[in-house]
């Protein structure tokens, strides 16, 4: 390939026929829909606002360019290295994102621009146009933000071009000129910061209060809910009869009041965010953020950067800088969910962000001041894989100053009945169904049943019930099967049953688990298919007919 007018897509380009992995210049690539672009820009304008949307697509096509530059400097064998400098509009157009066009200036008047050239059938002004119709600015965004980075990658220094013209604004074509950064006037410079992170930060501000009004919103609206449906509730908004329920909060609020780090241990699904929220409300930090991070769910290399922030540079694709979640939660609470999962190299830094009350972006020297609450939470025990030195002792002990372990749903029998109510009337209102309570054989039902979801389970199981459910009340046929084919406890509560009784009730438990396989349930019962029928037709079961 001798130089830029040699460049050619099909000579870029590689793929299968039948289909996989589609690869550009060496690098992974991806085959997208414009429209799918379109609306994903309607939904974060709509959600963000147009200034905050701005910038993450300013800062995407940024980081796509500066990739694109780099994949570019070894791909091709280049004759002359300023060929691959003047490429990035060639290879913007063979994308199909834009057909670009040089500008032969004639005017002499003022400094010739750093770079300059017009834009036909953007994608970026059609999808605007479709989506949003015309717009006050130019809406390019995204390719701005390539130009921009490849020229800076290609040059070693930021360069950062602005739209002049734009067919998304009303114009004929789109203009683009590119400077560095030193060489823009300061009447020009309001663009650049949407290559910033900062221009987010009055948006976020926005977006917290606007978080906070709605929690607020729904917690009057869930207590709301628990006054039609006959449940008392805790001020806090959670339900909670049993004994050992009540000792977890009221050391969740004594805790709340002491500025320490608290672990919050138990199963899948019992509700350790919301006891991690109920702290932060409680607490002095109130007024400022509440982040959640499921550990387990940020990859090994990841983390590091998600939690402590990283410079500049760092790592490929670090085009600027990034406070991490310990930064961006100063002043408030960081919720570090399923922190059993963190890795063993990153223990240490945690711990070492706890002790010290600091923390160090990836690629930074330097370390940043914090002030941050830290609640922990995890299904595993903890002290358990300390033995098995799977998890660092010191930091063990550095997270449960205070530990709080929430009981399972199958412990706390006295909840299970106020919680399904409280949880049919938000389905009800939610799906807009008119459902107003549970037959006493469902209640019945639900008691018997072991919950191993806890109440995530038990949420699942009720909305399912209210999606199903015929009459004005949430009969046992509306439950999930697994729930349905509980058998009754083996030992009696209250006044104790005939023997016989017991014996129908858990026989057709049984044959209900197995979806009415008869063999099945007399191998199970260690009893003859002839002795089931029999006692199948005493009962007047519907499976005797057969």
């Amino acid at each position: 390939m001798a130089g830029l007018e040699g460049l050619d897509l099909r000579e870029l380009l590689a793929f299968e026929p039948k289909g996989g992995v589609i690869r550009f210049a060496g690098q992974r690539a991806l085959l997208m829909d414009p429209v799918a672009l379109g609306l994903l820009r309607k939904e974060l304008i709509g959600m963000l606002g147009m200034t905050a949307a701005r910038g993450i697509f300013t800062r995407l096509g940024y980081a796509h360019g500066w990739r694109t530059a780099e994949a570019m400097k070894t791909a091709v064998p280049w004759t002359d290295e300023a060929e691959w400098r003047r490429a990035g509009g060639r290879l913007h157009t063979l994308m199909g994102q834009v057909r670009v066009e040089r500008i032969e200036r004639t005017d002499k008047d003022g400094p010739e621009p750093f770079a300059e050239a017009q834009w036909r059938d953007s994608y970026e002004a059609e999808q605007h146009l479709l989506h949003l119709g015309q717009a006050d600015q130019p809406v390019c965004w995204s390719l701005t933000g390539f130009a921009s980075g490849y020229l800076s990658y290609c040059n070693n220094k930021p360069i950062y071009c602005a739209e002049l013209k734009c067919v998304g604004h009303g114009d004929a074509l789109c203009h683009i000129v590119g400077r560095p950064q030193e060489e823009w006037s300061a009447e020009c410079t309001e663009f650049l910061r949407f290559y910033e992170t900062q221009c987010m930060e009055g948006v976020l501000g926005q977006v917290t209060e606007a978080l906070r009004q709605t929690e607020r919103k729904l917690r009057a609206k869930r207590q709301s809910l628990a006054r039609v449906s006959g449940v008392t509730e805790d001020p806090a908004g959670m339900v909670a009869r049993a004994e050992a329920m009540q000792r977890v909060l009221n050391l969740a609020r004594r805790s709340a009041k002491v500025d320490t780090t608290i672990l919050v241990t138990g199963e899948s699904g019992v509700g350790k965010e919301r006891i991690a929220r109920l702290i932060h409300d409680e607490s002095g930090r109130a007024p400022k953020a509440f982040i959640a991070v499921n550990c387990a769910a940020v990859t090994e290399s990841l983390l590091e950067s998600e939690l402590f922030g990283h410079a500049k540079g760092a790592f490929t694709g670090a085009t600027h800088d990034r406070p991490g979640l310990f930064e961006a939660a100063h002043g408030g609470t960081l919720f570090l969910d399923e922190v059993g999962e963190v890795p063993p190299a990153m223990q240490a830094k945690l711990l070492r962000a706890l002790q010290e009350r600091e923390v160090r972006r990836v690629g930074e020297n330097t370390s940043r001041k914090v002030d941050v609450r830290v609640v922990a939470a995890t299904n595993r025990e903890l002290s358990e894989e300390v033995r098995l030195g799977r998890f660092r002792q010191d930091l063990f002990y550095r997270l449960r100053v205070i530990e709080l372990r929430i009981p399972p749903l199958r412990e706390r029998k006295e909840d299970i009945l106020p919680l399904a109510r409280l949880l049919l009337a938000e389905a009800g209102e939610r799906l807009g169904r008119r459902v107003n309570g549970l037959s006493p054989d469902a209640a019945e039902q639900l008691l018997r049943y072991a919950w191993p979801g806890n109440v995530r389970e038990l949420g699942n199981a009720i909305e399912r019930a209210v999606v199903l459910c015929e009459g004005p009340r949430v009969e046992r046929d509306d439950l999930p099967e697994e729930v349905r084919a509980a058998p009754p406890p083996l030992v009696p509560s209250g006044n104790p049953r005939r023997l016989e009784d017991m014996e129908k009730e858990y026989i057709l438990a049984v044959l209900a688990q197995n979806g009415g396989n008869r063999s099945r349930t007399a191998e199970q019962l260690d009893i003859g298919v002839a002795t089931l029928y029999r006692k199948l037709k005493q009962y007047g079961h519907p499976e005797a007919a057969h």
